[in-house]
Parts: structure tokens; C-alpha cells; sequence
């Protein structure tokens, strides 16, 4: 856990309500260059978190980073007003280990594209027409032939974003559980998706790719035409997100179960 001597570099997002925020901080704590930083304090919401965490698995210079919600829902950041100094919450804070998904997408045309992602990666079909998608875990074809509109991969900490609107399952973090959830599957009918190991590899391949175009998004990254998308966890690649107790992300995972 951080103590209160740790060396701090702020990041906010371009939003007015954040840039606001970032002024004022700014004269009030003795900040770094991200590089020599111990911590990261990240002002904006949700997207803004994941592109910071991006960066960081993209530059290899993977820090913490302490969120303070300047944006719309917020669930991987803290609150913006609190009654203890922003050195206090970061040195109490708890931390919360958080592994990516790894996406390597293949294109009609062949090329190949990689991305990282925190919460999901999902294939989604690009025309009126439905998608038609092979799914094979660790080798094996487990259904050769998904009609849907797409279907996605979602991490503990992602499953209760997309993955929750499509009716997919909540992961307690820790689990070292993947969700594999299809998004208005048509046939089979009755299939509802499944909850798979974290060491598990998943590849989808688009049927007829051609007549029935289908593209990936990777978090924020969005690859179109695909022929292939592989995707497996990288737990040798975590994040470690910073909350205030009682606040942590793996309790609002938890109470999200109960939400009615």
C-alpha cells in the first residue's frame, strides 16, 4: 500500500469539469513526471481509466493509479469530494490487481492487429445481416455455428459493464473466470454463454466473412472486416487500481448482484 511520502504524477481528461479539477490539485501537491512516479491519479471517468491503462500495458511503464471520477458513472474511480487529504486516501487506499485480455484479430485482407483490454472484447456484426460465428475453447469447436448480432469476452472487472447489459454473468474479482456471452443469439436458441477459466483461449471465426461482415472492438480499439479474433487473459500483465475502503471495485461488483 502507497505511504504518504509516494511520489504522485497527475493525468486528467480534456472535459472541462476535469481540466477544472486539475487546476486546482495542481498547485496544491508537489507532483511528478508520470515516469518517476510511484502512483498515478487519474481525474475523468470510466474511458478516460482505460485509456491510461492502455498506455501504460502499451509503454511498458505499468504504475497504480488512484481514479477520481470527473466523468458520467465512474465505477473504476473514487469520489471526487472526501474530508481527508488526497495523500491520506492514497496512502489507505486498497489496492485491487486487474488482468487484461490479450486480442489478436486477423482481417479478410490478412492483416493482423493486436490490442489490450480490460473490460471486453466483443465481435459484433456490421450490416443488417446476422453474424454467423465458429467458437473454439482451447482448441476444440464447441459450437460451430453461433447466429447472433455479436458475442463477447468480458474480465471480472469488465463483466458488469457490456457484458452485463447482455445479459451476461457478474465475475467476483479474483475469480480467475472469463465470460463468454452472446449478444441476441439467435440460434441455438437456448445457448446463454458460459463461464470459462482465465487461462482459457477462445477463438472466433466468422462464417461466410464476406456476405456477413463482422468487426471487434478491443475496450476502445475497433478492427472491422475480421476473418479471426483470438483472445486469451494476460495475467503476467496486471493493473493495480487504488480505492477508498469500502469502495473498492471488487465490493461494487458484489453489490451490483443485489441491484434491483
Amino acid at each position: 500500500m502507497p505511504e504518504t511520502h509516494t511520489r504522485l504524477a497527475l493525468v486528467a481528461s480534456p472535459t472541462d469539469r476535469a481540466q477544472e479539477a486539475e487546476s486546482e490539485l495542481r498547485n496544491g501537491y508537489d507532483w511528478v513526471e508520470f515516469d518517476r512516479a510511484d502512483v498515478v491519479v487519474a481525474l475523468g471517468g470510466d474511458g478516460f481509466m482505460l485509456q491510461i491503462l492502455h498506455h501504460m500495458l502499451d509503454s511498458g511503464r505499468i504504475r497504480p493509479v488512484y481514479g477520481i471520477n470527473l466523468g458520467t458513472v465512474g465505477f473504476l474511480m473514487n469520489r471526487l469530494k472526501s474530508s481527508r487529504p488526497l495523500e491520506e486516501r492514497i496512502a489507505r487506499a486498497r489496492s485491487i490487481a486487474v488482468s487484461p485480455l490479450w486480442m489478436e484479430a486477423t482481417t479478410n485482407a490478412g492483416e493482423v492487429l493486436t490490442s489490450w483490454a480490460i473490460n471486453e472484447v466483443s465481435l459484433l456484426r456490421e450490416t443488417r445481416q446476422t453474424a454467423k460465428l465458429e467458437v473454439v475453447v482451447n482448441g476444440k469447436v464447441r459450437i460451430p455455428e453461433l447466429s447472433c448480432d455479436g458475442v463477447l469476452v468480458a474480465t471480472p472487472a469488465g463483466s458488469t459493464a457490456y457484458n452485463l447489459s447482455a445479459n451476461g454473468p457478474i465475475l467476483p474479482l479474483g475469480s480467475n473466470m472469463l465470460a463468454l456471452t452472446p449478444i441476441s443469439p439467435f440460434r441455438p436458441r437456448r445457448w446463454r454463454g458460459a463461464i470459462l477459466p482465465e487461462n482459457a483461449e477462445i477463438i472466433f471465426r466468422a462464417r461466410e466473412s464476406v456476405k456477413r461482415p463482422v468487426l471487434v472492438v478491443a475496450d476502445q480499439k475497433e478492427v472491422r472486416d475480421i476473418r479471426e479474433v483470438r483472445v486469451r487473459a494476460w495475467p503476467e500483465h496486471q493493473l493495480t487500481l487504488l480505492f477508498d475502503k469500502g469502495k473498492s471495485l471488487d465490493e461494487r461488483i458484489f453489490a451490483e448482484q443485489f441491484m434491483v
